[in-house]
């Protein structure tokens, strides 16, 4: 179940916003505009599709984002508890970073967080299987999949040289514990 949860940027626990409504979600994130939807697919992929299969399978979906965005190229990331690099991928995107293009991600399975500070304030978006998100280019995030990360995503990217980000040293994603 996606969520959204929004917090000051100085109160972790002081909850401003709570959310399941995908409509809320969608509406709240706009102003910031961030682009969250639900997505409704008739493609089915096997646990066990290679990159390559999930692609293909999600390529006319793809091909829409990719000219809306003006973007290049699509990818898939597998994160999986198993995985032997999984402590060090799962470091990598915890720290408060910016990238120079939109960061698209569709949840074809498991789930993950996209924390955003904007705006003196934290918003947690908890997205699960179906969930489309487009995080801004300089907004300011980062993303949480757990201790034993477990997600399928396509990514798309303008940028030829993929993910890069660009961190910002603010410690603030060790203060904000993912919902």
């Amino acid at each position: 179940m996606s969520l959204l949860t929004v917090y000051p940027e100085h109160e972790p626990e002081t909850i401003l916003v709570q959310t399941s409504n995908p409509e809320e979600i969608a509406a709240t994130l706009r102003d910031l505009n961030v682009r969250f939807e639900r997505w409704v697919l008739p493609v089915p992929v096997a646990p066990d599709a290679t990159a390559e299969e999930i692609l293909e399978a999600y390529r006319p979906y793809l091909d829409t984002l990719i000219g809306e965005n003006g973007a290049g190229t699509a990818d898939v990331i597998k994160l999986h508890p198993d995985h032997p690099n999984a402590a060090a991928l799962r470091a990598k995107f915890l720290e408060e970073h910016t990238h120079t293009e939109d960061e698209v991600r569709f949840f074809v399975s498991g789930e993950g967080n996209f924390l955003i500070h904007e705006n003196g304030r934290v918003y947690d978006a908890h997205c699960t299987a179906t969930d489309l998100i487009s995080v801004p280019a300089n907004a300011k995030h980062w993303f949480e999949a757990g201790e034993k990360p477990d997600f399928t995503v396509l990514r798309i990217f303008t940028e030829t040289a993929g993910w890069v980000p660009y961190f910002t040293g603010d410690d603030i994603s060790h203060r904000f514990p993912a919902v």
